[in-house]
This record gives structure tokens, C-alpha cells and sequence, in this order.
């Protein structure tokens, strides 16, 4: 059975960077793409273009995007029973406190970059 991720990130060249890494990881896992937070939801609730949407089995979750920004698709995914159980990890270029502290309030894992050169914080 394949495991589902779901990433959702506007910047090309970090999408194909992940790409090509869970390709080279496991060929059983399938990476969905979608380019900012109104499609990630619309993904998400299988509307439109992604009324056969798999249920993601973790989401990958750029911070700053157009339309809707992370931290509104992360608020909508925690809000939502249906979604809540799913793991959600955080990606941000981002070392405001502010935004690793919201992330880590919803009990997820936030990575700065400042963070991926060393530790990852991460709330129990």
C-alpha cells in the first residue's frame, strides 16, 4: 500500500529537490503536489481537480505562499477532525519566533532553516 504525502509549496525548485529524494528513497511513496493553501484544502476536502484525492498520510507544509498561507492551511487542518490525526510538518526559510512558535503550538514539528543546519524543535 502506498503512503501518501501531500506537499504543499509554491517554490518549483524545492518541489522538484523532494522530488527527486523520495524518489531515490521509496518508489511506494507518492508525493502529491499542490502549489498553495486554497489548493492544499481543496485537496484536502476533494474538491474539484482533486475529487479523487488520496487522504495524505503526512503533509509537507510550506509556511509562506500566496493565496492562503500555511499558517491559515495549518489552522483549517487542525480545526478539522477529519484531518487533525494527520502529521503535518512544518517548512519555513522563516526564524521568526513567531512563526516556529504558532507551528509548535498545534503540537507539530517546525524546521527553519537556521534549524536544519542543527536541531529541529519540536513540541511533545
Amino acid at each position: 500500500m502506498p503512503f501518501e504525502i501531500l506537499l504543499v509549496d509554491d517554490n518549483e525548485a524545492d518541489v522538484r529537490l523532494l522530488q527527486e529524494a523520495f524518489c531515490e528513497v521509496d518508489k511506494s511513496l507518492h508525493l502529491h503536489v499542490t502549489n498553495d493553501g486554497v489548493e492544499a484544502v481543496a485537496f484536502l476536502e476533494q474538491e474539484g481537480d482533486h475529487a479523487q484525492a488520496p487522504r495524505p498520510d503526512l503533509i509537507l507544509l510550506d509556511l509562506n505562499m500566496p493565496k492562503m498561507d500555511g499558517r491559515e492551511v495549518l489552522t483549517r487542518i487542525k480545526g478539522d477532525e477529519r484531518f487533525r490525526q494527520i502529521p503535518t510538518l512544518v517548512l519555513t526559510i522563516s526564524d521568526s519566533d513567531a512563526d516556529v512558535g504558532k507551528s509548535i503550538t498545534f503540537r507539530r514539528t517546525a524546521i527553519s532553516s537556521s534549524q536544519s543546519r542543527g536541531t529541529i524543535s519540536s513540541a511533545s
